[in-house]
């Protein structure tokens, strides 16, 4: 008897190959910060005891960027996302494998080159959702990841090696920090990318010759310490930094 999967992506199969570009892909690795820990956004498709990075197909008629930000619009809700294209994949085995109980010429059974993406999306902002195929859409512990499915491992460890690189010479949390935050909040989140300690005085002189912090003149009540400033981000000196680097070294 054939599982209600199988009998959907069978049906779907034909829609797939009329609308959408045959043996590519799009994964992403989508980031986020949460309670003092980084948190990755993964699916688990149905009668599967392994997890998945949020991925589809591009449409014909589709640019890639717009495809990638479509597909993360749709698992996530989320509109103004930083997207990075970091890799692209493509062993001849590395999704049929998953699909060998279903036909060859089952639309999903094809070799498909995948251009991967790493996403940095605000935590708060998000509400993950489940389509069709899937019994789950969670945020996972980057510390605590469950076994993923086909090269799903290989892309989540090469989009983190990425996003260490470019903190050299990208600031990094506008997209994954509240509106409002903390110096010692800014620097745990660069710890945990880098996973390793950082000095604190020579962060703070980084951060703020950068010119890309607004100090306000607010602080962060609560606790037993002085209360600490609270800052947030000029965007537009933000904005000029990816443009044109930081030139810097963690």
């Amino acid at each position: 008897m054939k599982s209600e999967l199988y009998k959907q992506l069978t049906i779907l199969s034909p829609y797939y190959k009329e609308n959408y570009l045959p043996s590519v892909s799009i994964d992403c690795v989508v980031f986020g910060f949460h309670n003092a820990c980084l948190k990755v956004l993964l699916i688990k498709l149905k009668e599967s005891e392994t997890w998945g990075l949020p991925g589809g197909y591009l449409k014909k008629k589709e640019d890639l960027n717009v495809g990638a930000n479509r597909i993360l619009q749709e698992r996530t809700g989320a509109t103004n996302i930083y997207l990075n294209q970091f890799k692209t994949f493509g062993d001849k085995n590395r999704s049929e494998a998953h699909f060998k109980d279903f036909p060859d010429d089952l639309w999903h059974k094809q070799r498909y080159i995948s251009i991967a993406h790493y996403a940095l999306i605000d935590f708060e902002t998000v509400t993950p959702v489940m389509d069709q195929f899937s019994d789950a859409c969670e945020w996972k512990d980057i510390d605590m990841l469950p076994e993923l499915m086909m090269d799903h491992q290989h892309i989540f460890d090469e989009a983190l090696i990425q996003l260490r690189r470019d903190l050299n010479y990208k600031p990094v949390g506008l997209n994954l920090l509240p509106e409002k935050f903390t110096m010692p909040e800014l620097q745990k989140l660069y710890e945990i990318i880098l996973n390793k300690k950082l000095n604190r005085g020579n962060f703070y002189r980084k951060m703020t010759r950068y010119n890309i912090l607004d100090k306000l003149n607010e602080t962060r009540k609560g606790g037993a310490h002085k209360a600490p400033d609270l800052y947030k981000f000029d965007i537009e000196n933000y904005n000029a930094a990816l443009k044109t680097g930081l030139q810097e070294s963690w």
